[in-house]
């Protein structure tokens, strides 16, 4: 049996607005095994990034459990979060947003490991910044650099060597390839799987971008409007995309070759406010297959096959599940 890391049990965050609450996530399920990647994509404004944050108390759940470790994280006092947090770290999109301009390299990536207090002396933390460094594929030679000198490829291994600088076990990785060169962004999924590999790390991978999802993701969960529409293992999620939303998201996806021809799937009608979510399924006003009954109830996340689930009334479950 897989062993699970973390176990989130109908997750919410409400925003507060003038209009009313906005329903960022709304009730979502998932889980990641040691070891694995969980790879959550969804378009822009669907509530990924917020979840992301939400299972780090980066900001606090509205309602719902993460359990990490065999511990619901959201009971954590203020000495708990802390210790959690050595334990789980993020990487940010926007890598030179998210680096201090007035640090240098080695001040950026010893920052953890002074508030933490991991260094026994000046030498001891040197070295450790180092070794950081070279584990990235950072030279030793940019400890005195600034970010603004450096491209887009190295400011992000900084913010790869700072997230490993306490030894984690786990890691949310919130885009942490879009602002970057395509070029560049094979490097850095190839330094992550690597990671991966040697310290035993897991992933919430989140993303808009199947393309990249697919390298990297051991399962994938679909999001729209702030709930999961559907999440299976990589392979079945290509191979026989279950949800519209999903089959639509496929489609959009470059093919290299041009003997290959797949229909694009374009989506019409307005994306529903996340403020005042309709009754029904969310996806209603979008959806090519939709029926009367999407329009005033919301489908539930049923088990479709094994590892296999799916929220839309037009998949029923196989008869062996």
């Amino acid at each position: 049996m897989p062993d699970v890391l973390m176990e989130v049990r109908n997750l919410k965050k409400y925003f507060k607005t003038k209009r009313g609450p906005l329903h960022a996530v709304d009730g979502i399920n998932f889980s990641i095994n040691k070891g694995e990647t969980l790879g959550l994509v969804g378009e822009s404004g669907c509530g990924k990034s917020t979840t992301g944050r939400v299972v780090l108390r980066l900001i606090d759940a509205t309602d719902g459990e993460v359990i990490f470790d065999g511990e619901n994280i959201l009971d954590y006092n203020k000495t708990k979060v802390r210790t959690f947090r050595e334990n789980a770290q993020i990487i940010f999109q926007d890598p030179f947003a998210s680096l201090n301009p007035r640090m240098s390299v080695f001040e950026i990536i010893a920052e953890p490991l002074i508030i933490n207090k991991k260094a026994q002396s000046r030498q001891d933390l040197r070295k450790q910044v180092l070794k950081l460094m070279d584990t990235v594929g950072l030279v030793a030679r940019l400890e005195n650099a600034y970010p603004h000198e450096l491209d887009g490829g190295r400011r992000q291994r900084i913010g790869i060597a700072r997230s490993l600088a306490l030894k984690p076990s786990f890691i949310v990785q919130d885009e942490p390839v879009s602002a970057l060169d395509v070029s560049i962004q094979a490097q850095i999924l190839n330094l992550m799987e690597e990671l991966q590999k040697e310290m035993k790390l897991t992933y919430l991978f989140i993303s808009h971008d199947l393309g990249v999802i697919k390298h990297v993701s051991t399962n994938i969960a679909i999001m729209y409007l702030g709930k999961i529409v559907e999440m299976s293992d990589y392979s079945s999620i290509f191979k026989s995309p279950l949800h519209p939303y999903t089959k639509a998201l496929l489609s959009a996806i470059p093919i290299p070759s041009v003997d290959i021809k797949r229909e694009r799937i374009i989506l019409e009608g307005d994306v529903p406010s996340p403020i005042s979510p309709p009754p029904g399924c969310r996806f209603y006003s979008r959806c090519f297959e939709r029926m009367d009954i999407c329009k005033d109830t919301d489908p539930e996340l049923i088990e479709y096959a094994p590892n296999r689930q799916v929220a839309c009334h037009l998949i029923k479950p196989q008869s062996n599940v």
